[in-house]
């Protein structure tokens, strides 16, 4: 069995696996994508692109100008998510800040709130949010009432009998359920986690696709894929050729991004890692074949990189990289089983985050197996076709 597979040891294969080698190192760009682009996309989505809200410019209406008043509009500026951009004598005067997009959002404080505060009476404090930025209202929301949640333990401590519920309106219900979230994986609630293991898997795709591509394309316009078919290598030793320099090379920055994983965004590696090393693998296949198939379809390098301005946006539409599938239409979610970084997202966050094992995630592994299978197997037949 073993003596079929002698001719990938065979001294024609090492030197055609040399020879692309020494063709990307030539190609001072394609060496500079293997690192900085996985680098700066990762650090810089990762970061940029976070729901995380801070700096949300905060105005103020103060009625009761009392130490209760003054120590909840402390709370709020202290928090860190909000800037005390003014205080204002009127809610309308409030109002019209916030329809000109000076203020993002506005606190009005009541002047009866400290002797409400004193009496054991609810105090209201009325919150004005501009809507137009659905996520950041929503956001400011929950920093607020956090906030306040935050202010009444500590007049609580003051020996203050308080209680804070959201207000919509007028309300007949007498009984009263108190929700206690329990957060598991992630107690901090970090959003980060679940955007860069899933960066990762678009990073492993798109870098393999234009490797693959870039090289081939390059090689075709050269003239020396043609010299390849003058030379006693079979054409099986051809593709193993082309194929694997890009799938060792892409293992370098594999191994930048998972640094960065580690080290910068603090995401545990709770799972086993060879579990991610095969999903990883496998990923790295199908951005390798798309690329093959892309540089077989194309004439040149412009045309190459044109194709995948087709092909890169739908595979990052339909990750869930940057929102969870879950939020997508039926139709639309439906699309993800044959997306390779969907797969691998969901393996990704398994084995990091949550310790998952093979058992829980069989079946996107399988799925990541069957779609590298395919895409292998049609650059394959492509590019038999182009050297023949």
């Amino acid at each position: 069995m073993m003596r079929r597979f002698n001719w990938l040891w065979s001294p024609a294969m090492v030197a055609l696996v040399l020879k692309e080698l020494h063709q990307i190192r030539r190609d001072r760009r394609v060496v500079l994508a293997l690192v900085l682009p996985p680098i700066l996309q990762l650090m810089l989505f990762g970061t940029v692109m976070s729901p995380k809200v801070t700096g949300i410019r905060l105005g103020v209406v103060d009625d009761s100008h009392t130490r209760q008043s003054r120590g909840l509009i402390a709370s709020l500026s202290e928090s860190g998510s909000f800037q005390l951009v003014g205080s204002y004598l009127s809610v309308e005067e409030l109002s019209e800040q916030i329809r000109q997009g000076e203020v993002d959002a506005g606190v009005v404080v009541p002047g009866r709130l400290a002797r409400d505060l004193g009496d054991g009476e609810p105090a209201t404090v009325q919150v004005l949010l501009n809507a137009m930025n659905a996520n950041t209202a929503a956001v400011s929301q929950g920093y607020i009432q956090g906030v306040i949640q935050s202010y009444n333990r500590s007049l609580m401590r003051e020996g203050v009998r308080v209680s804070s519920r959201r207000v919509d309106g007028p309300t007949g219900s007498t009984g009263l359920a108190i929700l206690r979230p329990l957060f598991l994986f992630n107690p901090g609630l970090v959003s980060t986690w679940f955007l860069v293991t899933g960066l990762l898997g678009q990073l492993l795709l798109t870098n393999g696709m234009i490797t693959s591509s870039t090289t081939m394309v390059k090689e075709r316009e050269a003239g020396t894929l043609e010299q390849l078919l003058m030379t006693p290598s079979r054409t099986s030793e051809i593709i193993v050729a082309k194929i694997l320099p890009p799938f060792l090379l892409m293992w370098i920055p594999l191994g930048v991004a998972l640094v960065i994983i580690r080290v910068y965004f603090q995401v545990p590696f709770r799972g086993n890692p060879f579990l991610l090393f095969a999903a990883a693998a496998m990923c790295l296949l199908c951005g390798i074949g798309l690329g093959t198939v892309v540089a077989t379809l194309t004439k040149s390098a412009q045309q190459a990189q044109l194709a995948s301005f087709f092909i890169f946006p739908p595979l990052m539409s339909l990750s869930g990289t940057m929102t969870p599938a879950e939020a997508m239409p039926s139709w639309m979610r439906s699309l993800t089983v044959i997306n390779p970084i969907y797969h691998f997202g969901f393996v990704s966050r398994g084995v990091l985050i949550r310790g998952a094992t093979f058992v829980d995630l069989w079946p996107h592994i399988f799925a990541l197996a069957t779609i590298a299978f395919v895409l292998m197997a049609v650059s394959v037949w492509r590019f038999r076709q182009q050297l023949s």
